[in-house]
């Protein structure tokens, strides 16, 4: 282990002996900066420190051909004082490397968790797949910055996107680093999208119907070849409650005596009431039932849930030619009033 001072013209002069495997020298002005010569006159400089808990590392600085002996003096000097404090440049080198990117974080740590843990996961597989992933996929997690992101969101805004799209995108990049944050993921030791502004939203509708127009959807929904919308719509308008809810909902979940709706999935994942009045209670008693079929107004063929009445509601309303009504604010403004 031979020790010397080292400088470029040692560095210039050194070889291996014949029959060694390598010649390391060891500067006596740094501790643990090294040279390593090779039979095949290769040379490379390393640091060779213990860490704290006196686990003995090298830290390879680089080849004579890469580096000046100046430059990597100045390298061995910078890496000693970092090694002094505490710190471990060996280990954080591997963590780089193993440092994931974005598709592969998504796929085995992101996914995986939503499906458990989110009941409107498929909304967000949505805008993984058609935004974020098209633009981050392909990044290391530490590689994505605030300004990449913002950049990100400008242009989906410039592209036509509505605001809340935007938004959305935003809100679930700062979900995501969150997460890998908490799970403790390389390469997550900040939220490049935290504090991003969103844009302002504004895209709430009200449609208030007269009698005339209510009627005028009363008849294009009885024309409906779904059987079950004209059950579904006035329930929708008669207990405010929201599509899915009712769609899902199942005979075991209503009261008739106490006169209550037991929703045991809401929009916020908690259990909540909805009080029937007499007409709601009318309308329930004239809903055909099936044998064997626990939901309430399940698609008549299969005797399963309704996946969707986005057809037939489309239908209806441009049959009675109001095609700025939607269903679900429509509901609110009659269940209110």
């Amino acid at each position: 282990m031979p020790k010397i001072t080292l400088d470029s013209s040692v560095v210039n002069r050194s070889f291996c002996p014949t029959g060694q495997r390598r010649l390391d020298l060891y500067d006596t002005a740094i501790t643990g900066f090294t040279l390593e010569v090779r039979p095949s006159g290769i040379k490379t400089y390393y640091l060779r420190y213990r860490d704290k808990y006196g686990k003995q590392k090298q830290f390879r600085i680089g080849d004579t051909t890469s580096l000046s002996f100046a430059r990597a003096k100045t390298v061995a000097q910078q890496l000693k004082t970092r090694v002094v404090v505490g710190e471990d440049p060996v280990q954080e080198k591997a963590s780089i490397k193993h440092t994931l990117q974005l598709d592969s974080f998504v796929h085995h740590h992101f996914l995986p968790y939503i499906k458990q843990y989110k009941r409107g996961w498929k909304t967000n597989l949505s805008t993984l797949k058609n935004h974020i992933l098209p633009e981050f996929g392909g990044l290391f997690l530490d590689q994505i910055t605030q300004e990449a992101i913002i950049a990100f969101h400008c242009t989906m805004r410039d592209k036509g996107y509505a605001a809340v799209t935007c938004n959305n995108a935003v809100i679930m990049l700062r979900y995501m680093f969150n997460l890998a944050k908490k799970w403790d993921i390389k390469g997550t030791q900040h939220n490049p999208a935290a504090g991003i502004a969103l844009f302002e939203v504004n895209n709430q509708r009200e449609r208030f119907l007269t009698r005339s127009e209510v009627q005028a959807l009363k008849d294009a929904i009885d024309e409906s070849e779904n059987v079950q919308l004209k059950h579904i719509v006035v329930l929708l308008l008669f207990t405010g409650c929201r599509k899915r809810e009712l769609l899902d909902a199942k005979w075991e979940h209503f009261d008739m005596t106490r006169r209550i709706w037991r929703i045991p999935t809401g929009k916020s994942g908690k259990v909540r009431h909805v009080p029937l009045s007499d007409i709601v209670i009318e309308i329930l008693e004239k809903v055909p039932r099936f044998e064997g079929c626990s939901y309430v107004l399940p698609n008549p063929q299969t005797q399963k849930p309704i996946n969707t009445i986005y057809c037939s509601w489309n239908t209806a309303k441009y049959g009675y030619r109001y095609s700025n009504c939607f269903c679900n604010n429509t509901r609110w403004r009659i269940w209110i009033s």
